[in-house]
C-alpha cells in the first residue's frame, strides 16, 4: 500500500490542547467492523464481563523536555529520545543546525552536556558526567513534559499530571500511551468490581514515535526501536483467559505492539524482555487482542496503519470520517476509540 492512502484532511480546530476533564468523560468512538456507536469512555464498562482481561502499559514519561543555552548563548530546546548508557543520551535539539560536536550545552549550571557526535537522522548524543540517580534527579527538577509537537503550546504546569497515566510506574518514556490517559481511579476500580483482569506490560515509547514516514510504499518503511516487556506471570494470566473464552483488550497501541512481540504461531503469549521494531500493517493477522482502545491518530503515521490492520482499512477511514464529521477530538490529549478486531 501507498503512504498516501492513510492521508487524510483534520480541521486544526480538531487537535485536542488540552484533555477533557474528568479524564473518562471523553468521546469514545465504537468501531466493530462497518458499525459505528458513539459513547462516552466510562461506558467501556458496557463492552466488558467478568473473565475478559485489560491490558496496560505501565511505563512512564519522564521529564525529557529541556531549555539549554550553547556556547554562543542561544537557546536550545532538547527533547530526550534514549537512554543508551550511564553517560550518554540520543537526543533530538532544535535548532540542530546551531550545536556542533564539541561544545556544552547548559541547561543550569549544575546540569551541562556535553555533545560527542551528531548524525544526519537530527539526532545528537549527549554526554553527562552524573551518575544515574543523579541524574534523574536533575531531570526531574530541570525537565518538563515532552507534549507532542502538534499540540502547538508551551508546557503547562497541568502537563505534568495529564500527560501521565494514573498507573504509571516504570519511568522510561519520552511519550505518554496516551489510551490509558482515559482510565481514572475509579473507573479502573469498577472494571475489577466486575470481575476483570488488569494485567501490564512495559514499552518505554520513544521519540520515533512521532517521526514521520518518508516512503512512498509502506513496505519499504523502517521502524523505530524501543524497549518492552511482558512476564511470564501476565502472559498465563492472558492465555488463560483466551483458553477460557474470554477477550483480552490492549490499552493502547503500545500495549498491542508488545503482545504481539510476544506471541507465537499458535496465538500464545510468551514472556518477552528486550527491544521491538515490529511494523504492524494491513494483511498482518492480529493473534494476541480481541479488542483496541486508541486515541485517533496523524496521517500518514504507523500507528493509523496499525489500527487498520486491527478492525480493517475501510472500517478505520470510514470511521475517521465519521468521527471528524461529528466533531472528536484527535491525538495524544483527544477522545478515544474501542475497536473490534475483524
Amino acid at each position: 500500500m501507498k503512504l498516501s492512502d492513510f492521508d487524510f484532511e483534520l480541521p486544526e480546530g480538531l487537535i485536542a490542547k488540552h484533555p477533557t476533564e474528568p479524564r473518562d468523560q471523553c468521546k469514545m468512538l465504537v468501531v466493530d467492523n462497518d458499525h459505528f456507536d458513539d459513547k462516552k469512555f466510562y461506558e467501556l464498562l458496557n463492552y466488558v464481563n467478568a473473565g475478559d482481561v485489560v491490558v496496560f502499559n505501565d511505563t512512564k514519561v519522564l521529564p525529557s523536555y529541556l531549555k539549554a543555552y550553547n556556547n554562543n548563548g542561544a537557546l536550545i530546546n532538547i527533547n530526550l529520545h534514549k537512554y543508551k548508557n550511564d553517560l550518554i543520551w540520543e537526543a533530538f535539539v532544535k535548532p540542530a543546525k546551531r550545536v556542533r560536536v564539541g561544545e556544552k550545552l547548559v541547561v543550569a549550571d549544575d546540569f551541562v552536556f556535553e555533545i560527542t557526535a551528531k548524525d544526519d537522522g537530527g539526532i545528537v548524543y549527549l554526554k553527562t558526567n552524573y551518575d544515574t540517580k543523579e541524574f534523574f534527579n536533575k531531570l526531574d527538577y530541570y525537565g518538563k513534559m515532552p507534549i507532542p509537537p502538534y499540540i502547538k503550546r508551551e508546557v503547562e504546569s497541568g502537563d505534568e499530571q495529564n500527560y501521565q497515566t494514573v498507573y504509571a510506574k516504570f519511568s522510561g518514556s519520552v511519550a505518554a500511551p496516551t489510551a490509558g490517559l482515559h482510565f481514572t481511579d475509579d473507573l479502573l476500580k469498577r472494571l475489577v468490581e466486575k470481575g476483570v483482569s488488569l494485567e501490564y506490560v512495559t514499552l518505554h515509547v520513544g521519540a520515533g514515535t512521532f517521526m514521520p514516514v518518508k516512503v512512498d510504499h509502506i513496505k519499504d518503511h523502517v521502524m523505530h526501536s524501543e524497549y518492552c516487556e511482558i512476564s511470564f506471570a501476565t502472559a498465563n494470566k492472558i492465555n488463560q483467559a483466551k483458553a477460557n473464552g474470554n477477550k483480552i483488550i490492549a490499552v493502547g497501541t503500545t500495549t498491542l505492539r508488545t503482545l504481539e512481540s510476544a506471541v507465537d504461531k499458535d496465538g500464545l503469549v510468551r514472556s518477552f524482555c528486550g527491544n521491538t521494531n515490529i511494523f504492524i500493517t494491513p494483511g498482518a493477522k492480529i493473534k494476541s487482542a480481541d479488542m483496541l482502545i486508541t486515541n485517533f491518530h496523524l496521517p500518514k503515521s504507523t500507528l493509523l496503519m496499525l489500527v487498520s490492520a486491527f478492525c480493517g482499512y475501510n472500517n478505520i477511514i470510514n470511521a475517521y470520517k465519521h468521527a471528524i464529521n461529528n466533531q472528536y477530538r484527535f491525538f495524544s490529549y483527544g477522545d478515544a476509540c474501542l475497536l473490534f478486531k475483524a
